[in-house]
């Protein structure tokens, strides 16, 4: 057996004839457990947050988009299509043509992004899985539906039941035009809308989807669109399918998977997620004083077992490798207890939802998100066994200046 280990554990479960030294150790475990708890926690809660955020607006975001790398939009027909398919594990193309545009219903108007999709949107993403009211229906019979975000909709107060008053699109009218008449400025279109969808307030707020020729005869273009969107087998690794894309588009086009497509949404809570846990890792640096205290009493009560080992032969690095241990050992327990109550405190939260959102407004979940990442157990315990350890050097160090046999 590890002579400096059985001696740490020996003295951490031994009465001490100070009860000051004892409290003390109980109080640095107990930091060190609640602190490590609330740390697996937050994180939990974050990752939770995430994960409900990205299932969101993977939704609504293909897998793949492909756009100019400058200008807005390009022709369909000089898009190498065919080769794109040809890559394993592309399983859905379809093209994408956006345009601002005015809607309006009864006395009501709003400015809004009409987003053209064919048929093949609704494989490429999620959206039919975000519809709240009515269905996900572009075309009924030869009719050409709108669906609106639910922003949009309570702008304008729309009524998707309502087949006598039709929702109205105005698209600015391309080229020249005579001032005389302000109406040729604009093409339109009356069209009834089949469902409204909600995915996050500000694609809610900004978009109504219709299909792609709908848009393009308000466009009057047949053949550009904006983007061309596809959808990957989940068997197959993404970023390989776009390196291979990459290389056959080249430097006119710009590649982007679902990450690249809202880029900046996931830096903000990959920062405040490390933000937090450094914070709280502080806490834990505070807590780990007692650490220290508790082994600078335990090296002063010790003097003379000290003294005793010495001059059996024990070197003064075997010895402070006996209180090292013992603060690892206080640190490391405070460690485990604190994952183990944190990893249960989640569980029950995952499972029961206890802890509610408690603010105004209406949400798509009561309660706090929950999401068990076992990286973040690892992580959580090296720095807190980093943070014990160090609490427990300068103690240690001072062991030498005890010595005076």
């Amino acid at each position: 057996m590890n002579f400096p280990f059985y001696i740490a554990k020996r003295y951490l479960f031994a009465k001490k004839s100070q009860t000051a030294v004892n409290v003390l150790t109980l109080v640095a475990m107990v930091g060190v457990c609640v602190g490590t708890m609330a740390l697996v926690i937050i994180l939990s809660v974050f990752n939770g947050f995430e994960k409900l955020i990205l299932s969101l607006f993977n939704s609504f975001n293909p897998d793949m988009e492909i756009k100019l790398a400058e200008g807005k939009s390009f022709d369909a027909s000089d898009f190498p299509i065919d080769e794109i398919k040809k890559i394993p594990g592309v399983l859905y193309i379809g093209e994408i043509l956006e345009e601002t545009a005015l809607i309006t219903y009864k006395d009501r108007q709003h400015i809004v992004t009409l987003k053209g999709v064919d048929s093949f949107y609704e494989n490429i993403t999620g959206i039919d899985t975000m519809i709240r009211e009515g269905n996900f229906e572009l075309t009924t019979g030869d009719q050409e539906n709108l669906i609106l975000g639910q922003g949009v909709a309570y702008m304008i107060n729309a009524n998707i039941n309502d087949f006598l008053n039709p929702l109205k699109i105005y698209i600015p009218r391309r080229g020249q035009f005579s001032i005389m008449n302000p109406a040729q400025a604009f093409t339109s279109s009356a069209n009834y809308a089949s469902g409204i969808f909600a995915v996050q307030s500000e694609f809610d707020m900004e978009y109504v989807l219709a299909p792609i020729s709908l848009l393009r005869y308000l466009t009057e273009n047949q053949s550009h669109v904006t983007a061309i969107v596809l959808s990957v087998d989940k068997s197959y690794r993404l970023n390989q399918v776009q390196k291979q894309i990459d290389e056959i588009l080249g430097t006119k086009y710009i590649v982007r998977n679902r990450f690249q497509q809202e880029e900046f949404l996931y830096k903000v809570m990959r920062s405040e997620k490390w933000a937090i846990f450094f914070i709280l890792s502080f806490i834990i640096v505070i807590a780990a004083f007692n650490i220290t205290g508790s082994l600078t009493m335990l090296v002063l009560e010790k003097r003379k077992d000290i003294g005793i080992l010495h001059s059996m032969g024990c070197s003064i690095k075997t010895i402070r490798k006996i209180f090292l241990y013992e603060g690892m050992l206080i640190s490391m327990g405070g460690a485990l207890a604190g994952i183990l109550l944190g990893l249960i405190i989640s569980l029950i939260q995952i499972r029961y939802g206890l802890i509610t959102i408690q603010a105004e407004g209406t949400f798509i979940i009561d309660a706090y998100p929950v999401h068990i990442n076992p990286a973040d157990f690892i992580l959580v315990f090296f720095t807190v066994s980093v943070i014990g350890y160090l609490a427990s050097l300068l103690p240690v160090k001072k062991i030498g200046s005890f010595l005076t046999i």
